[in-house]
């Protein structure tokens, strides 16, 4: 933890109790390096407090707070007001919470946060399920995804937190992925420099709760990618940018063939989830690009 010896380089130490493979915990050091010193970091109960810690034993080199599973956006809003009272506009408010504590427990206090515009840059790392708990099903997990609540498949779809924060017109939204580290980064110093609220929305794979093989994590972050499972685009004032647009998507047998959460598909399921994958993609990334254009005047 922080308080060892021998310090690692960069502002998370090394000595994490993160599972072998972990996604989050690249993300997790990806994001507070670039984000820098000048920050607080704001963290709920979940795979993310096993950085933050108890006392002296933490991963982070920066101020942090830990707060309940369902106000962390009200929580980094509290410090904003109050770090701007005093006339503090350098400091960067980080948000960091799972998929579990933002699109299902946290969401009232996000949707506030957006809705006034305040000025904190917010992170998901979406997994896919709740699992610091046990790995039970949360709204953003696929759909046919095995979870100890859906045993038999989720049988609804993933919800669109994207769609969700561009609702509220806030400065800055993107989707990224651990397959892309450039475009992470990038997306990260938007998302810091941004004038008002800001959102990344980061696909990680959670090899424990996906039951896969804890060196795959890289790459089935790229086969979500490249099967059109996981969208990568951005929004920022308004304009929507599709980062990536594929003529052509690699078999969704790639991406969930590899992942034990999907065993228990029927052949006949894995065909009918290919093509609606296939459809969504087509789809959704023709209506970002629609959403762009000037609207005809009558």
């Amino acid at each position: 933890m922080y308080d060892i010896k021998h310090q690692s380089r960069g502002l998370v130490s090394h000595g994490t109790t993160a599972c072998a493979g972990c996604g989050l915990e690249l993300i997790m050091r990806k994001v507070i390096d670039v984000v820098g010193e000048d920050t607080i970091i704001v963290i709920p109960p979940g795979c993310s407090a096993l950085f933050s810690g108890f006392g002296k034993e933490t991963n982070l080199k920066i101020a942090g707070v830990q707060m309940n599973l369902e106000n962390t956006a009200a929580c980094c809003s509290g410090i904003r007001a109050a770090l701007d009272a005093q006339g503090n506009t350098h400091t960067t408010v980080l948000g960091f919470a799972g998929d579990g504590g933002t699109l299902d427990i946290g969401l009232q206090a996000l949707s506030g946060a957006f809705e006034r515009g305040d000025r904190i840059m917010y992170v998901c790392y979406d997994n896919e399920a709740y699992m610091n708990t046990g790995i039970q099903g949360s709204s953003a997990t696929p759909y046919g995804a095995s979870t100890t609540t859906t045993p038999g498949g989720k049988r609804q779809p993933k919800k669109d937190l994207m769609m969700i924060a561009m609702a509220h017109r806030i400065s800055y939204a993107a989707t990224a992925s651990l397959q892309n580290l450039n475009d992470l980064k990038r997306k990260i110093e938007k998302a810091k420099n941004a004038k008002g609220s800001s959102l990344l929305h980061i696909h990680t794979p959670c090899p424990t709760g996906w039951r896969c093989h804890s060196s795959l994590s890289i790459e089935l972050a790229r086969a979500a990618v490249q099967t059109g499972s996981w969208i990568l685009y951005e929004y920022e004032d308004g304009k929507i940018t599709v980062n990536r647009k594929l003529k052509e998507l690699k078999p969704l047998e790639s991406y969930i063939g590899k992942q034990g959460r999907f065993k228990h598909l029927t052949p006949e399921q894995r065909d009918q989830m290919q093509e609606e994958v296939r459809e969504n993609y087509f789809a959704y990334t023709g209506m970002l690009e629609r959403m762009n254009a000037p609207a005809e005047t009558v």
